[in-house]
């Protein structure tokens, strides 16, 4: 049976208010705790919560008077700004379920996904980066006809069948607040908040299905725990339509009287100048953003000062990057955090009071709530200190993918065990070290290969910021290493010399047998690193 939330008023006392585990009420409760404090800067844009939960039920009285009913599933296809949030969280206190897509999607990705959810509805920003948006979504005959497309950019009149942010925000005035409210306040906790799709790096895209109640519940635990403060100014640099931005960055400021500051694309210098700016004091991101910020040669001609706690997360977190954000940059607190989008971004992180060895050797311990595992090839339990696939347990693991009960089933079994993919070990304390992919293991001449485990020895080398390891084919031993580096800025280095020094470090199997230098990794639009890239490179350059 579903979740029951009574409709009470969120601005009441903490003892006769409801829960706040849905969106609307958390927003609702927000602006009565914080009304004057600034929820949003965005440039030239100052919102507080107030004119942030008044603009987002303008946005949910349009979305009524357009049709839009509890439980449809719209498209949010934009870059992060104050327009995407307003749009998410409006869409929310209408009922929706939001389906964020990614910015770098093309047409035929972004109609894949909108047929299969049947979107009710598409808000864009189209011609971000200079993509038509809005062709690339009609360009099929007989797709997503009938769906309206509403431009949620200020760019003057919208194209042909396509409906102005302006024309779309009328429609709010024949909806009255009083709907707009009973509709955000009959959202359950177990209603679908987002259907956030994979970046599809293994195949073909999947949708995981978030409902409001579990997720935010997670967040509160985790802004709690990293030690986010009222007034803090958190620099959102993840894409809003992934869980790192969406969840640990909107959904985590806003329950916590934080200043959400958006990054639309992310630009090093421009990275400089907002945290001087606006005084950021908080920032999360993959470990390619605090690369970025290490090596930037305009580093010392900005006032860093402000900056006073960060996270970042990945597949492995490379030590030496923790180490040198930790010297190098002016954090009070730099921790390392671990989850996916299958148990809504966040499953474990360090705590406050870790030593540096800890935070920079692993992603910390399960939040309340949640049980690990580290299981063999077989599934049985795996002691202290040995290597395994990680499991997770708990209420944050989703109910499912969208549509796809035998992927759900093959991913998550009977027992509730999300299976990640990851190689892992747990402490005795419990302290989770991601030590690779399970998919990016290879064999050399019939020995087991971890490139994260030579990526980290790589990464301690003085001349490289970045680095990642890849098997190729090699007619003698199967498969071989293969080192593409991203040197330190100022750095010449040499091949040779490379495999000399990494070779007084790791078993000669492990050495890489060629070293590629790049001016940066191929990653996605979150960040991730795209090693299939690395290894569709190798394949076209070798004979069939």
């Amino acid at each position: 049976m579903p979740e029951q939330t009574p409709p009470e008023d969120p601005a009441a006392p903490a003892a006769e208010r409801a829960p706040e585990r849905t969106t609307p009420r958390m927003l609702l409760a927000s602006a009565a705790r914080f009304p004057d404090d600034l929820a949003v800067i965005d440039e030239d844009v100052r919102l507080t919560y107030t004119a942030l939960r008044e603009a987002a039920f303008d946005v949910a009285r349009a979305a009524i008077a357009m049709g839009i009913r509890r439980g449809d599933r719209v498209g949010l296809w934009a870059p992060n700004s104050q327009r995407w949030i307003i749009m998410s969280l409006g869409l929310h206190c209408a009922g929706a379920t939001v389906v964020p897509l990614n910015t770098r999607f093309r047409g035929p990705e972004a109609r894949d996904i909108l047929t299969r959810v049947d979107a009710a509805a598409v808000f864009m920003e189209d011609g971000f980066l200079g993509y038509d948006y809005a062709g690339a979504l009609r360009e099929e005959p007989g797709v997503l006809t009938g769906v309206p497309l509403v431009d949620i950019a200020d760019a003057g009149a919208a194209k042909p069948g396509v409906t102005g942010w302006h024309d779309f925000l009328a429609g709010a005035g024949t909806v009255s607040a009083e709907t707009a409210r009973e509709s955000a306040l009959a959202v359950e906790p177990s209603d679908l908040a987002e259907i956030i799709f994979t970046s599809g790096t293994t195949g073909r895209a999947k949708g995981v299905t978030i409902p409001h109640g579990y997720s935010l519940d997670l967040y509160e635990k985790y802004g709690r725990i990293w030690g986010l403060r009222r007034g803090d100014r958190y620099l959102v640099s993840n894409p809003l339509f992934h869980t790192a931005g969406n969840k640990a960055g909107m959904i985590t400021s806003l329950m916590r009287g934080l200043t959400i500051v958006p990054l639309r694309v992310f630009d090093t210098r421009e990275v400089l100048r907002m945290i001087q700016d606006h005084g950021v004091s908080v920032m999360n991101g993959p470990p390619t953003v605090f690369y970025s910020l290490l090596e930037s040669a305009d580093r010392e001609a900005y006032d860093l000062s402000s900056l006073r706690v960060a996270a970042t997360g990945a597949a492995v977190v490379p030590v030496a990057l923790v180490e040198r954000a930790r010297t190098d940059l002016p954090f009070e607190r730099f921790i390392t955090a671990y989850g996916m989008t299958e148990c809504f971004g966040t499953a474990t992180m360090c705590r406050e009071g870790d030593g540096a060895e800890l935070i920079a050797n692993t992603s910390g311990r399960a939040l309340p709530g949640i049980e690990l595992r580290v299981v063999d090839l077989d599934g049985n339990p795996l002691p202290p200190g040995e290597p395994g696939e990680v499991l997770i347990r708990g209420e944050n693991v989703t109910p499912g993918y969208w549509d796809d009960p035998e992927t759900t089933a093959a991913t998550i079994d009977a027992e509730g065990w999300l299976h990640s993919g990851d190689i892992g070990t747990l402490d005795a304390d419990g302290n989770l070290k991601i030590t690779d992919r399970l998919k990016d293991l290879f064999f050399v001449g019939g020995f087991t290969v971890s490139p994260a485990e030579i990526e980290q020895a790589l990464a301690r080398h003085p001349a490289i910021a970045e680095v990642a390891v890849i098997g190729v084919p090699d007619e003698r031993l199967g498969e071989v290493p293969r080192a593409y580096v991203v040197p330190r800025r100022g750095a010449e280095p040499d091949a040779d010399e490379i495999i000399a020094w990494i070779r007084q470090r790791l078993a000669n199997f492990k050495v890489p047998r060629g070293v590629e230098f790049v001016t940066a990794l191929p990653r996605n639009a979150s960040g991730k690193l795209l090693k299939r890239d690395l290894r569709a490179a190798v394949a076209q350059r070798s004979p069939a």
